[in-house]
């Protein structure tokens, strides 16, 4: 069985479970779907439209699929168990779920619909950035979510465990957007967290995505 994933390289959503993946050696082939411009009967495989989806492809070249980035970790997390990044303990589980679900959708709306829609993809489809709409939602409701964020990491590498789970991925994969949009976290209002994020995007399995969407940027 061969493993597609459905997506955008830029979608917070496509790389996190390709970090994911990454993180646990697992191979996969990336085909790339817009959600803005579909291919015909995409809703029969997304049914809200969204990506990533994963492809489930057997020998004779059909294929099932599984929509959702959630839903697909925790499907690979069942397919190869080792290294474990869904704990199996019930609270630090539930604590991973959690902030995975924190990150999907209050961070990923914020970042997404607040700075890197008005800035990167307005430069991509030929518009002007709203660089005051970034700033505003940076210094705004952004803001709140990263306060929320320094405080549950506290002095800690990771938020779960002392160790890499899919909570440390589903929240930093959003940032990257808000990097390609031209802001960072601010290391005087949220140490804990920019040292975080500077950690896990160093690691190989978030920089050979940036560099790849770098690239696709011309930001190499």
């Amino acid at each position: 069985m061969k493993y597609i994933i459905l997506g955008a390289a830029l979608s917070p959503f496509v790389r996190k479970v390709r970090v994911f993946c990454a993180e646990k050696g697992i191979g996969y082939d990336l085909e790339p779907i817009s959600p803005f411009d579909p291919p015909e009967g995409w809703r029969d495989i997304s049914p809200l439209g969204r990506i990533p989806v994963l492809a489930l492809q057997d020998d004779d070249g059909s294929r099932r699929y599984l929509p959702d980035s959630s839903v697909i970790c925790a499907f690979l997390e069942q397919m190869h168990p080792q290294p474990n990044l869904i704990p199996t303990e019930p609270f630090s589980r539930g604590d991973t779920l959690w902030l995975e679900e924190f990150a999907d959708s209050e961070l990923a709306s914020c970042i997404g619909m607040g700075m890197f829609r008005p800035v990167v993809l307005a430069r991509m489809t030929g518009g002007e950035p709203d660089l005051a709409k970034a700033e505003e939602t940076y210094e705004g409701p952004l803001s709140k979510l990263l306060d929320y964020l320094e405080k549950q990491l506290g002095d800690r590498e990771f938020y779960v465990e002392d160790r890499l789970t899919l909570a440390d991925i589903a929240v930093a994969t959003s940032f990257i957007n808000m990097a390609h949009a031209g802001f960072t976290v601010d290391a005087t209002r949220w140490p804990g967290l920019a040292g975080f994020l500077e950690r896990m995007h160093g690691r190989e399995s978030f920089a050979a995505c940036i560099a790849e969407e770098l690239a696709m940027l011309g930001r190499r």
